[in-house]
């Protein structure tokens, strides 16, 4: 009796243990932004871009961040997704975010408008990243700076049409990441590796 209730006491210490993992690695919107804009150095008044904003939830934790005086685009492929971000910026009044569309191989950004870009989740969906990555360079401000968020690919996940057959499945070896950014022109200038959701981050400079 007493080896069966040790037995589910641990199995049930085990549970708990990874539900606080995951937690932990779940991290809010508003504190993940935080701390990209202080690896990033964005103050208020910084122009910030959050290509493939998806529901807007960065965006909208990076305007907060960069204040009145600063700007976010929210930029996004998807119509279905342009219309939610464009009626949920409306809804929240937020005059600092300007939702642009996207395009598959450009980031249709206005020339050296942003001092800093972020990827979140989404370089691994590039079909044409050579064209892309040479679109984010020009939409950098000189000494600009571009994070990508990403993750290496995981099994269980459906593989991402059209992509480059280099990515190894559903996600992005960093090594590949770097390597494409570095023949864009850019330069390494931090690598973070215990990003939530075991994610990792790499921030670049524009030359």
């Amino acid at each position: 009796m007493n080896r069966k209730w040790f037995k589910a006491a641990a199995l049930l210490c085990v549970t708990f243990a990874t539900v606080g993992s995951l937690r932990r690695a779940e991290a809010d919107p508003a504190d993940e932004m935080k701390r990209l804009a202080a690896l990033m150095d964005w103050k208020p008044g910084t122009i910030v871009a959050d290509i493939g904003a998806g529901d807007g939830r960065y965006a909208f934790a990076a305007a907060q961040i960069v204040g009145p005086a600063g700007k976010v685009f929210a930029t996004e492929i998807d119509q279905e997704k342009l219309a939610k971000l464009r009626s949920e910026v409306t809804k929240r009044q937020l005059n600092n975010v300007i939702v642009l569309e996207s395009k598959e191989a450009d980031t249709n950004l206005p020339r050296e408008c942003c001092d800093a870009i972020f990827l979140r989740r989404v370089y691994h969906h590039l079909t044409n990243p050579a064209e892309f990555d040479a679109a984010l360079a020009r939409s950098l401000k000189p000494g600009g700076r571009l994070a990508i968020i990403e993750f290496p690919p995981r099994s269980g996940l459906d593989p991402v049409e059209g992509v480059p057959a280099n990515r190894g499945g559903h996600g992005i070896p960093q090594k590949i990441a770097i390597e494409e950014l570095t023949a864009a022109g850019f330069q390494i200038a931090k690598t973070v590796n215990d990003w939530p959701n075991s994610d990792y981050l790499v921030i670049f400079d524009r030359k």
